[in-house]
C-alpha cells in the first residue's frame, strides 16, 4: 500500500512537464496502479492492488471549467507544458480554459487520458518510460 504523502513528495520533484515520466515510474514503484486528477481543484484519487484507493486533498481554489473544448488549443499547451515551458498551475489554467476537466493516468499501459465535463476523451497520450 502506499500513502499520499509518498506520493506528493515523489510530485514535489517535478517542477514540469518534462519530468512527468520520471514521476511516473516512481509512484509505480509504489503500487499505484491509475490516477484520476481533477482540474478543478487538483485533488487525485489513486488507486492500487485489491481495490485500494486513497485520495489528495485540494491543492488550490477552485477553477472554473470551460464547457466548450478546445482541443487544438489544448493539445498546443500541454506541447509547451511537455517541454518545460510552464509550471503546473498554469497548466492547470491551461485545461481549465480549454475544457479539460481532468485527466487519468494508467501506469499498466502507460497512457494518460484527459477527459471534458461529459467524460469524452479529449486526447489520450502515451507516458514515455
Amino acid at each position: 500500500m502506499f500513502t499520499v504523502q509518498q506520493i506528493e513528495d515523489a510530485h514535489s520533484k517535478v517542477k514540469s512537464g518534462a519530468e512527468f515520466p520520471k514521476y511516473i515510474q516512481e509512484i509505480k514503484g509504489f503500487g499505484v496502479k491509475n490516477f484520476t486528477t481533477w482540474v478543478k481543484d487538483s485533488h487525485t484519487e489513486y488507486f492500487g492492488e485489491n481495490d485500494f484507493k486513497t485520495k489528495s486533498q485540494p491543492q488550490y481554489d477552485d477553477l472554473e471549467i470551460n464547457e466548450t473544448v478546445d482541443q487544438e488549443k489544448f493539445a498546443k499547451q500541454l506541447k509547451i507544458h511537455q517541454q518545460g515551458g510552464t509550471d503546473y498551475m498554469q497548466f492547470c489554467r491551461d485545461c481549465a480554459e480549454n475544457g479539460v476537466e481532468g485527466w487519468i493516468v494508467d501506469l499498466d499501459h502507460f497512457t494518460c487520458t484527459y477527459f471534458d465535463k461529459a467524460g469524452n476523451d479529449v486526447l489520450t497520450e502515451e507516458i514515455p518510460h
